[in-house]
C-alpha cells in the first residue's frame, strides 16, 4: 500500500487516531487523508485501488476506533469543507465537515428555524446525514434537502433525502462514500426565538449528559417503547466498570474513559452492559457508536 495517489492535500501513514476521537483511546490509521477540497478527494479515491477500504471521520464523538487501528485511508474534511452559505430564506448549503455548533448558529443568524437541534449534537455535517443525527425529537431527515458524496469509486453523485433510506439513527449511504457537502431547509423565525431554543437545548444537555469527560456519547440506540439509559439502570450498570472503562453515573447511557482505558475495555463494558440488560429485561440493546478497525490481538 506504499504506493498512494498523488494528492493536493495531506496524506499520512500511520497517523494515531486516539487524539481525533473524543473517547482518547485506540490504534493508528493505516493512512489518513485530509484533502484540499472535492477535487482532490474525487481523484485519490478514483486513483485508489479499489480493494482498500475507505472510511470518513468527523468529530470521532460517536466512535470506538479499536486498539489494532483502522485498515485502509481514514479520510478526514478539513477547512476548505466547513464553510455554510445561505441559499435563500430558509436553505443552507453546509460543507460535510462543518460542526454542528456553525451550522446552528449561521441558521440562527440568518432567522432560520428548525436547525436548533444541530447544537447539541457533537459532530459533523458529513456524520449527521450518514448516522441520521438527531436530538430533542429531530433529526436530520427533517431537514436534509440533498447531499452531495463522492463515492468510493471517485464519482460525484446528488443524493435526495428519498435516495437515502432514513431511519432511526441510520442511513443507507453507500460504504466508503463521503459527504461533501447537504442541503438543509428549515422555517422563517426570529433569530432571539432561534437562541432561546439554543440555549434551552444547551441547558437541557449540561444538565443530563457528561460533557467533559472522554466519552462517545449516546452508547445504545433506544429501543422501540424503551430508553436505553432506564435499562440500563434496571440491570443495575449504573457505574459499572472494567479497567478505566465506566459507565457514567450521571447519564448510564455514556460510557467514560476515565484515563487510560483501552477501546477493547470500553467496547467490553458495552457487551457487559448488553449482556445484564438482555438478561434483566429481554431486551437487546444495539448499539449506537460506531466500533471500527480491528481489535488487537496480544
Amino acid at each position: 500500500m506504499s504506493d498512494m495517489p498523488p494528492v493536493r492535500g495531506k496524506l499520512t501513514p500511520n497517523a494515531p487516531l486516539a487524539p481525533l476521537v473524543w473517547f482518547k483511546s485506540g490504534g493508528a490509521a493505516e493512512w489518513l487523508f485530509e484533502p484540499a477540497d472535492a477535487d482532490d478527494l474525487a481523484a485519490f479515491l478514483a486513483a485508489l485501488d479499489p480493494a482498500t477500504p475507505v472510511m470518513g471521520l468527523g468529530l470521532g464523538s460517536n466512535m470506538i476506533v479499536r486498539d489494532g487501528g483502522v485498515p485502509g485511508v481514514v479520510i478526514r474534511l478539513g477547512k476548505a469543507f466547513a464553510a455554510v452559505e445561505q441559499l435563500d430564506d430558509t436553505t443552507l448549503r453546509c460543507g460535510g465537515g462543518a460542526s454542528g455548533i456553525l451550522v446552528s448558529s449561521k441558521a440562527r443568524d440568518w432567522g432560520i428555524g428548525g436547525i436548533e437541534f444541530l447544537r447539541s449534537i457533537p459532530g459533523t455535517v458529513g456524520g449527521f446525514v450518514r448516522m441520521n443525527g438527531g436530538a430533542y425529537g429531530r433529526e436530520t431527515c427533517d431537514i436534509l434537502v440533498d447531499c452531495e458524496v463522492v463515492l468510493r469509486s471517485g464519482e460525484r453523485r446528488v443524493l435526495a433525502n428519498a435516495d437515502l433510506g432514513y431511519t432511526y439513527r441510520h442511513s443507507s449511504l453507500p460504504e466508503g462514500a463521503i459527504v461533501v457537502s447537504a442541503t438543509f431547509r428549515g422555517f422563517p423565525k426570529a433569530s432571539e426565538d432561534i437562541q432561546a431554543e439554543m440555549d434551552r437545548i444547551a441547558a437541557a444537555r449540561e444538565e443530563s449528559q457528561p460533557l467533559r469527560s472522554k466519552t462517545g456519547g449516546s452508547t445504545f440506540k433506544n429501543p422501540e417503547g424503551h430508553k436505553a439509559w432506564a435499562l440500563v439502570d434496571a440491570a443495575g450498570c449504573r457505574g459499572l466498570r472494567r479497567g478505566d472503562a465506566q459507565v457514567s453515573e450521571k447519564h448510564c447511557n455514556f460510557l467514560l474513559n476515565l484515563g487510560e482505558a483501552t477501546s477493547a475495555d470500553i467496547e467490553a463494558l458495552g457487551e457487559d452492559v448488553r449482556a445484564r440488560v438482555k438478561a434483566q429485561s429481554g431486551v437487546e440493546l444495539e448499539w449506537e457508536i460506531q466500533r471500527v478497525g480491528i481489535a488487537r490481538h496480544d
